[in-house]
């Protein structure tokens, strides 16, 4: 076989894999918040998950990163290994659109798809026209990859030996689908090749369902790799998705026969066999596993028990498998750590009232250990969105991102002040001073109304929802006012010989970091507006 032959195949194959790449980063950015919000979306029924797998998977063109998502998500708390089953079964189903694609026989088409896009991309100034450009060339790519590949491979027709190695020896086959889909890190790469060399009279159609048998297990290993050095929980996701594919492939094994003569019904011509061949597969595993999602689990907790002693140590979202396999979801990372970190400044304030209502020393190194726990964080989440940043984001995924890291420092600034309060109370401890029980409650009132101000902008974040939001920007007028009322009525008594210069001095200071406190969590209200008009504008 002449090397210009081999290096076309290799050009071929290289060329489809680009094409599934470029289209689904392109469709990612395209859907942009939308595809954010189906990931949030990721906590109801297996059925539910089934759905948005599928969907998720049909836009990123790859069951890779979906699966390498949902790994990542059980990591670090946003799914249970329940939900996770439902949406590995539909991103096995999802990954099967591209080989359905490739099926049509639109060779010509798919040029004018790719000059098309290439038009968009160079004349457009639009960030998203240029993306839907990107998409149209990814798209014509595909096709032209499988042309580019099936071509040269004509010369095998030739090599009865090749060929019968695979009809006689099944394991060959399997192993061959399993190996290539190893090396080149994508499972509808394989089924395209496997369509090509079925599509030239070279393999039969069992041959091609064994080596497709062989990419879906293949296809798992992404998520295994993912899995190695994460959590127990993570390790269970990654196994359950390698069993699922094990068992299905037991299964087709045993009907093979049968499941042949009925692929053969489904059209007459062999590519779109071997594409529905890999459709059909997926859809059989999902019928046979949603009925026992729950029970599955149980099962894979039984052979990968969980490890009752995790407990998440700093950034507990920032996964950065997240950065490559999906930017919205690592966008989403961040704003999900930015709340988690709210929570904390939310204790910190918490415990700050308590010390100064209930004279509790004890909860200052407390205080101390969260002070330290969210500098950490922070300095973790602003590398991670630095990162999340270059990746090249749709506009209204940057504003997004942009948001949540300001949000990030008002919620740092809020663990300042808690630490400040902290030590305006080791001061009158130290000084031997106390408030008068008209200081004492004024200064609880204060607290009470700062406090609700907090709450209120953290579950805005979490739910983002303006109304709570709005809520948050009444209160700040509200903590403004009785920062100045109880300021000047503090100096009256402070005239009027009410309380002593000395505690007077920390009373007027612990008012106007309580004001500041209030001002940061109207910030934070402010970030979700940012979010709702994101939304309203895509």
């Amino acid at each position: 076989m002449p090397v210009s032959s081999i290096l076309q195949i290799f050009a071929g194959v290289g060329i489809l894999i680009y094409g599934i790449v470029v289209m689904g980063e392109s469709l990612q950015i395209i859907a942009g918040e939308k595809l954010r919000k189906l990931i949030a979306s990721l906590t109801g029924t297996p059925l539910k998950g089934l759905l948005v797998g599928t969907v998720v998977t049909g836009i990123l063109q790859s069951s890779g990163a979906t699966t390498v998502m949902v790994v990542s998500f059980v990591d670090v708390g946003f799914m249970t290994l329940t939900q996770a089953i439902g949406v590995i079964l539909g991103a096995n189903i999802g990954t099967t659109v591209t080989a359905q694609l490739i099926a049509f026989k639109i060779t010509n088409v798919a040029y004018l798809c790719a000059l098309g896009g290439a038009a968009i991309c160079i004349l457009c100034k639009k960030k998203r026209t240029r993306q839907i450009g990107v998409c149209m060339m990814g798209f014509g790519l595909l096709f032209i990859g499988m042309e580019m590949m099936s071509g040269p491979m004509s010369f095998l027709k030739t090599r009865t030996d090749i060929m019968a190695s695979f009809a006689q020896h099944s394991i060959i086959a399997f192993i061959a689908g399993f190996v290539i889909t190893v090396l080149v890190q994508s499972s509808s790469a394989t089924v395209g090749l496997t369509m090509a060399v079925a599509a030239q009279g070279l393999i039969t159609l069992d041959t091609a369902i064994i080596i497709i048998l062989g990419e879906n297990i293949g296809s798992t290993t992404t998520a295994v790799l993912a899995s190695l050095g994460a959590k127990r929980s993570a390790k269970q996701a990654a196994a359950s998705h390698v069993i699922i594919k094990i068992i299905g492939t037991v299964f087709i094994l045993l009907i093979l026969p049968f499941y042949s003569s009925f692929i053969q019904t489904t059209s007459s011509d062999i590519a779109r066999q071997v594409a529905n061949a890999h459709t059909i597969f997926n859809v059989i595993i999902a019928l046979l596993f949603l009925p026992f999602v729950s029970q599955y689990a149980k099962f894979i907790k039984k052979i990968i028990p969980n490890d009752e002693s995790e407990e998440p140590l700093g950034a507990m979202y920032l996964n950065e498998t997240l950065i490559t396999a999906s930017r919205a979801a690592a966008v989403d990372a961040v704003r999900k750590e930015m709340v988690r970190l709210a929570g904390m400044t939310r204790k910190m304030i918490e415990d700050c009232h308590k010390i100064f209502e209930e004279d509790d020393g004890k909860l200052v190194g407390e205080v101390d250990r969260l002070e330290h726990n969210v500098n950490d964080i922070t300095h973790e989440i602003i590398y991670y969105a630095t990162e999340v940043g270059q990746t090249g984001l749709s506009s209204d995924l940057s504003l997004m991102l942009n948001s949540c890291v300001s949000g990030v420092g008002d919620v740092e600034r809020i663990g300042d002040h808690a630490t400040n309060l902290v030590e305006m109370y080791q001061y009158m401890q130290d000084h031997n001073l106390k408030f008068s029980p008209k200081a004492q409650e004024e200064c609880g009132e204060m607290f009470v109304l700062v406090l609700s101000a907090i709450v209120r902008a953290i579950q805005a974040l979490e739910d983002e929802n303006i109304v709570l939001a709005q809520e948050v920007v009444d209160l700040e007028e509200r903590i403004d006012y009785m920062e100045k009322t109880l300021r000047a009525q503090h100096i009256a008594r402070l005239n009027a010989g009410g309380c002593t210069p000395g505690s007077g001095v920390v009373f007027i200071d612990i008012l106007s970091n309580l004001e500041r406190i209030g001002d940061h969590a109207h910030n934070l209200a402010m970030v979700v507006f940012d979010i709702d008009r994101m939304k309203k504008n895509d």
